[in-house]
């Protein structure tokens, strides 16, 4: 018996091979790819026959296979013919066109500045030879049950063992981040950011070298290599090769001269310094750190593989490693994996970042959010073509009548859209030139990405940009209009159903301002969160608490001077200034040495907790004076910690000893749950450690003040000038607590900003549609209005007439937006924030009584402009 339901090749493969081959072929072809199909399909299943069915026809593409193109719709007198009709028709409507043309120009420089922006990421690093054989190594890092964190960052240990087992590596360069150093010339102090490296620093990266050898320049001991800029800075002169420099205490020989890194280098610096410097020092100290595999926070490694090596043959080599690392671990693990150069910079944001980093998703969100204003603009031209349908369909009906083809009456819609689209580049290209300082400003991320200077491979992507726009506004009339036959030509196009029971018309009208009223939501909700975030109770006092950067400084010398200074009141020291993004984490535990947990501290002084008004529940703060060590002053803990040890009462937690990363502290005191971080986090196990003067210099520091003034800006004129004569090299660096909190949410606040100049556009480009809709809608319905009101209707039952139509459409998008944009923020976007605003009615309908205004505005003035004309002229006319 038959099988009924015999296993066939993809249809769609089946007919791509019927379009493309030619027709005396095309029979004995599929013949022969069928029988290829069948025997297939019995020796190896239906999964791998079909897989193999789809190659076959894609390798038959060939010259002697391929029908020949029929070129009457590309035919140059035929195309010449609809310029010239396109032109006309353009310059008759001038209404209309000027409305689709100023649309199309306000989106489409939306997307001049999204290609513009990742046309320059992805030009970043691209000036190394061999770019895209350049990895960086890279970690996940997993502490006890938590999710693996990614680290930009790596240890020494990990450079070694690749370097010894691993091959396919044609170079490896090991970089030290964060040499920020004060460099000494004769008298002449300057403060540089630098970096450490080794010699396959010239190897794997490309510089231009403007003096010295680039083989041998960071071989020996206390070498430095210098930026032109840097070296013109010291010297005055880039000819330095051989002059000498003190960095901190110890004499540096400048052995290069580079040209200064680009921008669109992810690798920014003043100077490099040889790696091998710093090796030799630790190794002779013995630090038993400097080779331990998790000693993971500031050291970089690249990698260029030979070629034909990809980043998967790597990948059982870095597991072995990996394995091997482990052993020396207790409760974490660090796995090394491989990223390609190409998405350092627009890539996955990670921890350690050295340079700039946007992450990627943010791309697809810009992304997606120009998307939504190109379309809003090409569904004006949409709509607008097909509702003034009723004047072309004679024209259509004349074209075909005397043998247009239904390709060529697309060709004439579609060349009409794009010669708008074109007209509308030029517009866009002024207001991509006007629009492009503020949206650099829009975020202080971006001015330190970009600069949004076009190229001249980026001019043809707006120009490409500008066609394919311009095909996607036109290629819904042009279908509409091709398909209309002579019988039926005169017959209203409006009636045309795409949803149920609402007009095609409609339905465009509908998601335009469902897109709109979305993105208005988002802009209400998002400030709503930014704005809670910035009066969220922290658990502790912000006002009137100036932060002042040590760089480098002793802080005892700081907090005497700057505490001399008029409406200081008081005077403390901290590692860092808590809740603005950064923290410091080790590991705790208590009895049980096999459980440990996260814990985030702060290196303070005696007077923080006082200054901060931080509750302390039990114990003591630290005692004033010197330490020997961090060890000898003691911890203080919060609640959180306090539940870790499985202790209730806080008092019952003073004189416990704990250790923090394997050393033994006492606690001497609990204070009262506190935000330390932003409200993305919950409060975790945090700890108060004693700011000793054998902390490290270059582990940063800030002073806290407590100041009482009502005249802000003197005080801090009064700071800057009591800083510059403690430090005359670097430039004083201070801000208000509140300040420093705006800036950690600055990333939102950038955001919202562009989701609201984005919405300003949507709602601009939609409300021109409703416009045009509405003034070719009072004007097909001139004669009914001036019936109406020849029977007594008022201006007012008019309008109510005229709007009724439409403020049921934006009804409609109303209850499709809100819900939508409401679940995306609380389920996606908001999803990782710990402490969310509460969503009001305000927020989520205050922008769409706006837009229900402007709508309004739009219909009543129209409809009032024609209610105003003298019902006799109209009817006599008519």
């Amino acid at each position: 018996m038959e099988n009924p339901n015999p296993i066939q090749p993809p249809r769609w493969a089946q007919r791509f091979l019927r379009w493309y081959c030619r027709p005396e072929l095309a029979e004995d072809l599929e013949g022969d790819l069928h029988e290829y199909f069948e025997r297939n399909l019995a020796r190896r299943g239906p999964k791998t026959a079909r897989l193999i069915y789809i190659l076959d026809v894609i390798k038959f593409m060939r010259s002697y296979t391929i029908r020949k193109p029929k070129l009457a719709m590309f035919n140059f007198t035929i195309l010449h013919n609809h310029y010239k009709t396109s032109a006309r028709t353009i310059y008759r409507n001038k209404l209309f066109s000027g409305i689709n043309v100023v649309g199309l120009a306000i989106s489409m420089s939306v997307g001049l500045l999204l290609i513009a922006f990742l046309a320059e990421l992805k030009s970043y690093d691209q000036f190394h030879h061999d770019y895209d054989r350049i990895y960086r190594v890279i970690n996940m890092h997993q502490r006890l049950e938590e999710d693996p964190s990614p680290y930009a960052s790596t240890s020494i240990l990990a450079a070694r063992k690749i370097r010894e087992q691993a091959t396919g590596i044609e170079a490896q360069a090991v970089l030290r981040a964060y040499w920020d150093k004060d460099v000494k010339v004769g008298d002449k102090t300057m403060p540089l950011e630098g970096i450490l490296a080794d010699e396959g620093f010239f190897t794997v990266f490309t510089w231009n070298v403007l003096a010295g050898n680039p083989a041998t320049a960071l071989k020996d001991l206390n070498s430095l290599v210098l930026t032109a800029k840097s070296a013109e800075k010291l010297f005055g002169t880039t000819d330095v090769v051989g002059k000498q420099v003190v960095v901190d205490t110890a004499n540096f020989t400048v052995t290069a001269v580079i040209e200064t890194p680009p921008l669109q280098s992810h690798l920014r610096f003043d100077m490099v310094g040889s790696f091998v410097t710093l090796d030799n020092r630790q190794l002779a100290r013995k630090d038993r750190n400097w080779m331990k595999w998790d000693q993971m926070w500031q050291n970089y490694i690249y990698l260029k593989l030979q070629p034909g090596t990809g980043a998967a043959a790597l990948e059982p080599v870095f597991a072995r490693i990996s394995e091997e690392g482990n052993q020396s671990l207790e409760n974490e693990r660090i796995t090394i994996h491989l990223q390609p150069l190409r998405e350092v910079v627009l890539g996955p944001d990670m921890s350690n970042q050295i340079g700039p980093n946007f992450d990627e998703r943010l791309t697809w969100i810009l992304g997606g959010l120009s998307v939504i204003v190109i379309l809003s603009a090409c569904f004006n031209y949409t709509n607008l073509s097909i509702a003034r349908a009723l004047r072309r369909t004679r024209e259509v009906g004349v074209r075909k009548a005397i043998g247009a083809t239904r390709s060529q009456v697309m060709s004439q819609f579609l060349l009409e859209s794009v010669l708008i689209s074109l007209v509308a580049l030029l517009l866009s290209l002024g207001l991509f030139i006007f629009l492009r300082p503020g949206f650099i400003s829009l975020d202080r991320i971006f001015n330190d990405l970009v600069t949004l200077k076009p190229s001249g491979s980026t001019y043809l992507y707006f120009t490409l940009l500008a066609i394919f726009v311009g095909l996607v506004a036109g290629i819904l009339p042009a279908l509409f209009f091709s398909k209309l036959n002579s019988a039926n030509i005169l017959k209203d196009p409006s009636r045309v159903k795409l949803f149920g029971h609402l007009g095609f018309r409609k339905a465009l009208i509908v998601f335009q301002y469902t897109l709109s009223l979305g993105l208005i939501v988002a802009v209400s909700i998002g400030y709503r969160q930014y704005s809670y975030s910035l009066a969220f109770n922290l658990g502790f006092r912000t006002e009137n608490i100036y932060n002042v950067e040590l760089q480098q400084n002793k802080s005892e010398v700081v907090m005497q001077a700057l505490a001399k200074v008029p409406g200081v009141v008081d005077v403390s020291r901290s590692m860092y200034v808590p809740c603005t993004g950064m923290s410091w984490t080790g590991n705790i535990r208590y009895k049980n040495p096999v459980d440990s947990a996260t814990l985030y501290y702060n290196y303070v002084d005696s007077s923080y907790l006082r200054i901060h008004h931080i509750e302390l529940l039990a114990g003591t703060t630290f005692k004033p004076g010197p330490k020997t060590s961090v060890r000898d002053a003691g911890v203080i803990i919060n609640q959180k910690a306090l539940h870790f040890m499985g202790l209730q009462d806080p008092h019952d937690a003073v004189g416990e000893e704990i250790r923090i990363d394997g050393e033994a502290v006492t606690v001497i005191g609990v204070v009262r749950d506190f935000h330390h971080n932003t409200l993305q986090n919950p409060i975790n196990n945090f700890a108060f450690r004693y700011y000793t003067p054998d902390l490290p210099a270059r582990w940063g520091g800030v002073v806290n003040l407590k100041v009482n003034t009502d005249n802000p800006q003197l005080l801090v004129n009064d700071l800057e000038s009591a800083w510059k004569q403690i430090d005359t090299v670097h430039p004083f660096k201070g801000m208000f607590y509140e300040e420093k909190i705006q800036k950690a949410y600055d990333q939102l606040a950038g955001m919202m900003k562009i989701i609201g100049f984005l919405a300003l556009l949507a709602i601009s480009i939609a409300s021109l549609g409703l416009l045009g809709m509405v003034v070719f809608t009072t004007e097909t319905r001139l004669k009914e209005i001036s019936i109406r009101k020849v029977m007594g209707a008022s201006e007012i039952n008019l309008v109510v007439l005229m709007s009724r139509g439409f403020m049921m459409l934006l009804g409609v998008a109303c209850v499709l937006a809100i819900p939508v944009t409401y679940w995306l923020f609380d389920r996606v976007f908001f999803s990782g924030i710990t402490y969310r605003a509460p969503v009001g009615l305000m927020d989520l309908f205050g922008g769409t009584l706006v837009v229900f205004g402007l709508a309004l505005l739009a219909v009543g003035s129209q409809t009032l402009r024609v209610a105003r004309v003298n019902p006799a002229t109209t009817l006599r006319n008519e």
